[in-house]
C-alpha cells in the first residue's frame, strides 16, 4: 500500500523548497569599484545583495544580515564571528556604501555577509576583488 502526503502538507513542502532555493541563490557583489580598478587613496565602495534581506546588527534571522568589508584577508568561515579589527570593517547599521582609505599598492577587498550576531554565512556569501590604490 502506497502512502501519500496529505494535501494540507503540500503548501508547506512547496514553501520549504522555495526557501531552500532562494537561500542557495543568495549572493553579494561589489557595485563599485570593479575588479582590477585603479582608485585614489580614498575611494567609494558600494555593495549589492541578492536573495537575502539587509538588516542591522542585532536582528537575527537565517535569511538576513549585514555587510562586512575585509581588507587584504580571506572570507570568514561559515558560522565563525567576523573579527572586530582594522582589517574587518562592519556595516552593522545596514549600510550598502562607504568611503574607504587605503595605502598605495595592490589590495584585495572581500565583501562578507553575516547575520545579526556577526556570524559569517561563509564563502558562498562573499565576493573578492583586487584594486590598485595610487
Amino acid at each position: 500500500m502506497k502512502r501519500r502526503l496529505p494535501l494540507v502538507l503540500l503548501p508547506l513542502c512547496l514553501a520549504l523548497t522555495c526557501v531552500s532555493a532562494s537561500a542557495f541563490a543568495a549572493s553579494v557583489a561589489f557595485v563599485e569599484p570593479l575588479d582590477g580598478a585603479t582608485v585614489g587613496k580614498t575611494f567609494s565602495v558600494r555593495f549589492a545583495l541578492d536573495g537575502m534581506a539587509l538588516k542591522p546588527a542585532g536582528e537575527l534571522s537565517a535569511t538576513s544580515g549585514h555587510h562586512h568589508l575585509i581588507i587584504d584577508g580571506a572570507p570568514v568561515a561559515s558560522g565563525e564571528t567576523v573579527p572586530f579589527d582594522d582589517h574587518h570593517i562592519h556595516f552593522g547599521m545596514g549600510q550598502t556604501e562607504a568611503s574607504v582609505s587605503l595605502a598605495p599598492g595592490l589590495h584585495r577587498l572581500t565583501l562578507q555577509f553575516a547575520d545579526g550576531a556577526h556570524q559569517s554565512f561563509g564563502a558562498v556569501m562573499s565576493n573578492s576583488i583586487n584594486v590598485r590604490v595610487k
